[in-house]
């Protein structure tokens, strides 16, 4: 066995997973013997089963992808080493151009031998139900944004516009409520538009709820309690911030924005460098979030009475750095205003200090 890939992998049977809905192909090399086994199992405890009947101790990789964590946790209970890889972060060779599941699976093997991937945190159970929460309340929003979006086209083609100030407020709704048409099919859709603006908002309202019950008496209300203290962040952002990210502790304040995508894109070669835009990489939620959060540090800071009522749930030492995290959040946006940056710019370097705002909190002591 080679002595350099001994004491990268401590383990003896190396197992690469190539994890779909129904099948898993497994890819093992015994360190030992160097003998292969593979095997095309079915999606559930078959694979732990199979697994563990390989000579131990076994470490297990297969890539994150919308089968979730299950597979990892359930190996995990059962004493394997399973890590879950990050795919884009693969090596790949440029001039394969034959993918099959039994050459992925090979490949996830190789791989975790030499330690050539980069490992996805596995959250627990309850961790990855409070995401999915999450995502559910983010479709949720899209989805209404687009209900809303038909249902305003359709008026448009009707020759109908409301002019009487802000829409989808309670006045806009009752204005809504009123519109009637002399022909029948029109009418018909659009009660049907109209309702599925209503069914979708009172869904929202209801995951709203649900979010505010976890936030305020959970394994992340404290977490949640902290972040609020800053401006922009809300009960159900903070919250959406705190099962998202997980582990604070496994970045800085640099490491956390280029996790999000928020550093910029780099060409180097030589003596020239090239920077591009944001690299976009990571959880899109959170960086939507917090570009979004950016934007309310653009008004002069002032306590409001609304940030006083969420500072009173957090500890002094999370105030007073909340407080210093705000003055220096507007004092950005101010200087990046008088250096002329376009608005777009300004945004994604605010959210990138807001990230390292939000690890500061996150992360100090209660």
């Amino acid at each position: 066995m080679n002595l350099l890939e001994a004491a990268v992998f401590p383990e003896r049977t190396s197992v690469g997973l190539d994890v779909h809905a129904r099948s898993v192909l497994a890819h093992a090399t015994d360190e030992l013997t160097g003998e292969v086994h593979t095997a095309r199992l079915p999606a559930g405890s078959e694979v732990a089963t199979w697994i563990l009947a390989l000579p131990g101790p076994i470490a297990a990789l297969y890539e994150a992808g919308p089968t979730g964590f299950g597979l990892a946790r359930e190996l995990r209970a059962a004493g394997v080493r399973c890590e879950v890889a990050a795919p884009t972060k693969l090596p790949r060779p440029v001039g394969d151009r034959v993918k099959t599941d039994a050459r992925d699976a090979a490949l996830l093997c190789r791989v975790l031998r030499l330690g050539e991937y980069v490992p996805v945190a596995v959250p627990d159970a309850a961790t990855e139900a409070a995401r999915d929460l999450v995502r559910c309340r983010e479709d949720c929003r899209t989805d209404l944004s687009r209900s809303r979006h038909r249902l305003s086209k359709m008026l448009l083609r009707q020759r109908i516009v409301y002019a009487d100030g802000t829409t989808w407020n309670v006045t806009h709704t009752r204005w809504l409520e009123r519109q009637r048409f002399n022909d029948s099919t029109v009418q018909w859709i659009f009660d049907e538009y109209l309702d599925q603006v209503m069914t979708i908002t009172a869904r929202r309202k209801r995951l709203d709820r649900r979010i505010e019950e976890l936030a305020s008496d959970s394994a992340w209300t404290p977490v949640v309690r902290r972040l609020c203290c800053l401006r922009g962040i809300s009960t159900l952002t903070g919250f959406a911030l705190a099962v998202e990210i997980g582990d604070w502790t496994r970045f800085d304040g640099n490491s956390i924005g280029a996790y999000l995508g928020l550093t910029p894109s780099e060409r180097s070669s030589g003596k020239s460098r090239a920077l591009g835009g944001i690299t976009q990489t990571g959880n899109s939620h959170v960086r939507r979030l917090l570009i979004e959060a950016g934007l309310h540090h653009l008004r002069p800071y002032r306590r409001s009475p609304k940030l006083r009522a969420r500072w009173e749930l957090a500890s002094p030492a999370a105030r007073t750095r909340a407080d210093a995290g705000n003055r220096r959040l507007y004092e950005r946006w101010m200087a990046l205003e008088a250096r002329g940056k376009r608005r777009g710019v300004s945004r994604v370097a605010i959210a990138r200090e807001l990230a390292g705002w939000c690890w500061s909190l996150a992360t100090i002591e209660p």
